[in-house]
């Protein structure tokens, strides 16, 4: 079926990006579109639209699923809509000018937020302690 428009700046026109194109847990055949060492783990897209709207684009989160996902909870559900292209035809911004550039920068760019920092250096701080008691464990057997 063709589009009801060709104008790219209508909202139907927008590029569509699914947390699991980004997510390192998954594998290419579940959906996964970029090479896992630049994919983030278990993006959100929340993330996904702080990232976006940060960067100056036009962008709106559908209640949507990709096909792929078998996990139906809340923390998985999402499409995040991004403008790329202008009503002209030109790009908003020149250094997207694909759906894989808007991809590898929001996936760059989510390890370096704010909720992302904190709740990694908590979890480090803890995991060390608890490595740390079991070694000394070891040591007294």
């Amino acid at each position: 079926m063709a589009h009801l428009t060709q104008n790219p700046a209508d909202k139907e026109r927008f590029i569509c990006i699914y947390p699991v194109y980004i997510n390192s847990k998954k594998t290419l055949a579940e959906g996964r579109r970029i090479p896992t060492e630049k994919a983030v783990e278990n993006p959100s897209c929340a993330e996904i639209r702080d990232v976006l709207t940060a960067a100056g684009l036009n962008v709106y989160v559908e209640n949507k699923m990709h096909p792929r996902e078998w996990n139906r909870d809340v923390q998985f559900r999402g499409r995040v809509r991004v403008q790329v292209k202008q009503a002209d035809g030109s790009l908003c911004q020149e250094k997207f000018s694909s759906r894989k550039d808007v991809m590898f920068y929001v996936a760059e760019m989510i390890p370096k937020l704010k909720t992302r920092t904190q709740k990694s250096g908590g979890g480090d701080t803890s995991s060390q302690q608890g490595e740390g008691g079991k070694k000394s464990k070891k040591k007294k057997k």
